[in-house]
This record gives C-alpha cells, structure tokens and sequence, in this order.
C-alpha cells in the first residue's frame, strides 16, 4: 500500500469537486494508516480541508428571492425546475471525505483523547451542516457513517432513511461537536460556538419545518425548538459575544458598519464565524460589482420588504392611510433606521465619500437600492471587493431565541427584552411589547404569513418582521424561512418597487437632478434620468413599479418545498424513491 505527504491529501480535498458520485471519490486505500494522523498536526491539516465546504461569497451576499428582486427569477421562483439527470446538490463527496477521517483507525485510536475528539468534534460539525443542507432540499435521505466502497453494494444501494433517524443524527453530531471543539473565540475557525450557532440555527428550522408541514406527520417539532431555545440561551449566557453597536466604523452606524468593515476583527464582538478576503493576495469577491453594476441583476429590495419596516416610534407604517401610494421621499422618513442602513436614501454617501450618490436605477430593479455590506467605491469593479463576510453572528442567534421560544408558546417578556429589543437598541428603535402585539396582530403581516395562528400570532408575526428586516441579504435566511413556515406562496406573487402617481420627471432625493423619468408612448429623447415607460407600472398609467413583467412565477405547494432527485441516482440505486409530485419527469 502507497504512502503520500499528507499536504498532498489536503490539497486534492481542497480540489475535489463537491459534485462527484460516491464511486467517483478520492481513493481511501491510497493513505497509509500506517503514516497519517500520528501527529496533532496531521489531524489539524486534513480537517482544515473541511472549511473549502463552508458557503461562497455569492451564497453569504446574493439573496434573490421575495427580498431581493433582480433581472431575472430563478427556476424556484419561476416554477420551471425539472427532475435533473444529475446534480450538484446530491453530491456525496464532502461526506466520504468527513467520513474517512471520522474512521480512520489512527484517528479512533489517537492517543491523546482531548485532542483527537476536538478534531472528531469538527468532523462531526462538517457531518452535521452536510446533511442539514441535505434534508433542507431532499427530506429523507440515506444516512451514511461510513466509507462506502465500490463493492460495498448494500450501502450503494441503500434506501433513503426516514428524516427523523437524520436530523436525530444530526443532532447528535452537533452536540458532540459543542461538547469538543475549543472555546477560544475566532472569527475564522469552528469553534464550540460556531457549533452553538449551528445548532440553533438547524434545531430552529426542524422544530418550525415539522410544526407547519402537518402534511409530513413529523414528530416532536417541540423537541428541536427546545433545542434550538437551549443551544440559543448558552451561547447568550456565555458573555463570548454581544451586538456590535461601536460608533467608529466606516460610517458611525453600527448596524451598517457590522457589514461594511473590512475586517471581522473590526466587528468580533458579535462575529462568531466569516470568511476572510485579502487584497494584497488577491483573495477577492463580487459584492460591490453584483450590487452597483448594469449586468449583475440590478437587485433591489422588494415593496412588502419595505413596507414591512416600522416607524421610528414603533407604529406600523401601513397602518398609515395609504401608505400604499405614499412616494419616495416621503415613505422614507422617519423609519426603523435599519431602512436607511439597508438602501440608498436622501443623502447617502459611499464609505471614504464627501459627496452624496443618489438611486442608480442602472443599477437596481425596484428603486430600493441595496447598500449593505457596500463598502469604497474603488470596490465596484468586477471581482474587486474584498470585505470579509459573515456566516455566523450573534444578532441570528438572538432571533432565533425568540421565534423557537414564542413558537413553543413559552415566549415571555424578558425573553423579549433578552434579544428582540437588544436589536432594536442599537438602532435606537422602541422595544416590541407582547401584550400589545398579540392584543393587535398586524393585519399586513397576517396577508403575508398565512399560516400563523394561536394565541401568540401577533408576537410571531412581529418577530418574523424582525427577522426578514435584520438578516436581509444574509445567507440562505430568506429561503430558508419560507420553506420552512410553508409560505412559498409568497414566491409567486408580483414583485414590485417604488410607487410613482404618473408620468413625469422624478426628482427622488430633492436635490435638483432627477433620477427617473417615466414615459408615455414612445420612448423620448434621453435627457439623462434612467427611463421607464408607464406601462411597467402596475396600475396602467400609475402605480407600483412591477418588475419580471414578462416571467411568469409559480410555486407548487404540493411538491416545491422538496427538490427532485436526480434521474441517475434513481436509475443507478432503484432504492431511491422520488420526492412527492415530481413524477418521472
């Protein structure tokens, strides 16, 4: 049997594509028990090759669902996703990778056992986020502890386990993982935190999955929500991390500045895992570019986005008399102060900027232009952006504190006082009251949560505002929310923007130039403001800018909250089933 150096194996992990079949992985029988993982050193070496597995940047920034509206929809959104012959999705080989360690003899019999099982504990965080991603897209699927050989045919051709025996797994993984990993604090390594997080985050999403897709019959959503409350509460309880609200950022606001500092180190205090990026070694992203850009989707935020943002003082904005033909301008003022922080409004500079940039619809679909996580403008070119990004933050963990304890019915006010108003302090916004919520559920949050009822439906509906406000532009939060409150209706609905009362210049941030000019007829001379003819606006000659006019959007309630598996897969292990309402396609 051949030895090989093992930086070798970890530089062949770290290019191995996370698409192969289980047939297709790196050779097991090439690494030499008798050679690998005697040292520390080795265990640290192989499980560093673990974080190539950690999200993109484009998957941290590029939210574009109901939040963010671009150009063009997605297969999700426009209902056109068809059973694929193969796909990256179901791809096993992080796991075989995971696995091969999580079996090796040497590791199993490493001799320092503190060592070896904060090493098992990171393998077992990896094992632990591998199958959430796979139950979130597939439900059940086979569960796999071990190597899988190529002759190893009852494992290949194993069926898909149920989604209880999974996530029970999963469960026990992360909790090793919590109970191993070190606790030192790092804004760029797995730590026992970052585990924490994890956990709730996943314990969050079971317990709320199972508790409103009655149609699965799932069992004990409760247990994960009381998972996710206790995984929460010891990361708070800890006193390692607490909200960023310094005032020495780029722009002196602390919310917006947690995203547009360069560095994680700027804004630890509540950063519990990221992704660095360097620009003296041209490790660099496309955040500003996908943001300012004419080519990249042009995103902006969508109209119920906006809408939903509170008034200063509290008090619901559509609460206002219509508040759904109140212009620009005028919707703006005197909001919950994340608005500001979130898109382009009157008097926005760009980070290391004296003068003012005012709405490009060059460069935005909706008009609400997105400013988070923007930082210089020497950024915006192709691949130039070089913040660091968030994965993991403490302000999430918080969130989902309060929706696991008010989905259990044990949310109290101190709860509230605990972690909602800790997020709303930093941007000096009120304090969400119980009482008064549930006294008077939101009737424009109840139009978009259908779903959300009981005794605690206004609390809920205000911590799901809370939530979608918060964590906009952040991960796969947005998706993931509605897939797994079942309001994937949502999906289907028109995408709209800015509200404008007929044709005619626009002049949106009252400084002398307009930005936009909305046209009748033919198209005129261009005189400088982007151009948008009435008829894309809603209402025929006035009217909410609708974008996608010509995409026609879908959600299949009875099949789209799954994926499909592939046809290969099915053929190759005729075991496998396929997902509820996706046929033979």
């Amino acid at each position: 049997m051949k030895s090989i150096n093992i930086i070798s194996v970890v530089l062949t992990l770290a290019l191995v594509s996370c698409n192969k079949d289980l047939l297709e992985q790196y050779p097991t029988d090439s690494v030499s028990p008798q050679t690998f993982f005697k040292t520390e050193n080795d265990l640290k070496a192989y499980t560093n090759s673990f974080y190539v597995y950690m999200p993109s940047a484009e998957y941290i920034y590029g939210e574009d669902y109901d939040n963010i509206v671009k150009s063009s929809v997605s297969r999700e959104i426009s209902g056109t996703r068809l059973v694929p012959t193969t796909d990256s999705r179901w791809g096993w080989g992080p796991l075989r990778n995971i696995n091969f360690f999580l079996n090796n003899e040497n590791v199993i019999n490493f001799p320092n056992e503190t060592v070896r099982d904060k090493y098992i504990g990171l393998a077992r965080f990896a094992r632990a986020s591998f199958y959430f991603d796979k139950v979130k897209s597939y439900g059940d699927v086979p569960w796999y502890s071990i190597i899988i050989e190529n002759t190893d045919i009852n494992s290949l051709q194993k069926a898909r386990d149920p989604r209880t025996v999974v996530m029970d797994s999963v469960l026990a993984d992360i909790d090793f993982a919590i109970a191993h990993l070190d606790e030192i604090k790092s804004v760029e390594r797995i730590t026992k935190w970052t585990a924490l997080a994890l956990k709730s985050r996943i314990c969050l999403y079971e317990g709320t999955w199972r508790k409103y897709h009655t149609e699965f019959n799932l069992p004990d959503a409760g247990k994960f929500l009381n998972e996710c409350v206790s995984a929460s509460l010891e990361l708070m309880n800890s006193g390692v991390y607490t909200l960023y609200t310094k005032t020495d950022g780029p722009s002196g606001k602390p919310y917006q500045d947690l995203f547009a500092s360069l560095k994680l180190d700027a804004v630890a205090d509540e950063v519990i895992m990221g992704r660095r990026f360097d620009n003296t070694l041209g490790v660099r992203h496309g955040l500003q570019f996908y943001i300012t850009s004419r080519t990249q989707g042009k995103p902006g935020l969508e109209k119920r986005l906006i809408n939903s943002y509170l008034m200063a003082d509290g008090s619901r904005f559509t609460d206002r008399p219509g508040y759904d033909t109140i212009q620009y301008f005028t919707e703006i003022q005197n909001r919950d102060p994340r608005l500001a922080q979130t898109i382009r409004t009157p008097g926005y500079r760009r980070v290391g900027a004296t003068a003012a940039s005012s709405v490009d619809f060059n460069a935005t679909m909706t008009g609400y232009q997105p400013i988070k996580w923007m930082n210089i403008a020497a950024m915006d070119g192709s691949s130039q952006s070089y913040q660091d990004l968030l994965i993991f933050r403490f302000g999430e963990v918080l969130l989902n504190y309060a929706e696991a304890k008010a989905e259990l019915g044990t949310l109290t006010q101190a709860d509230i006082d605990m972690s909602v108003k800790r997020l709303r302090d930093r941007v000096g916004m009120p304090n969400l009251d119980i009482a008064g919520a549930n006294a008077n559920p939101d009737i424009y949050q109840a139009a978009i949560y259908k779903n959300v009822n009981g005794a605690n439906k206004g609390v809920i509906l205000e911590i799901r505002r809370e939530r979608r406000i918060e964590l906009v532009m952040e991960n796969s939060n947005r998706w993931d929310d509605l897939m797994r409150w079942k309001e994937g209706h949502l999906l289907a609905t028109p995408f709209k923007g800015m509200y404008f009362p007929s044709a005619g210049l626009y002049d949106l941030d009252r400084n002398g130039t307009p930005e936009l000019e909305i046209y009748s007829g033919s198209k005129p001379p261009e005189t400088g403001p982007y151009q948008l003819p009435v008829s894309e606006l809603d209402r025929g000659t006035y009217g909410n800018i609708i974008t996608n006019v010509n995409i026609a959007k879908t959600f299949n309630e009875n099949r789209d909250y799954l994926w499909p598996l592939p046809v290969e897969d099915l053929t190759l292990n005729t075991n496998l089933k396929q997902n509820p309402g996706w046929g033979n396609q």
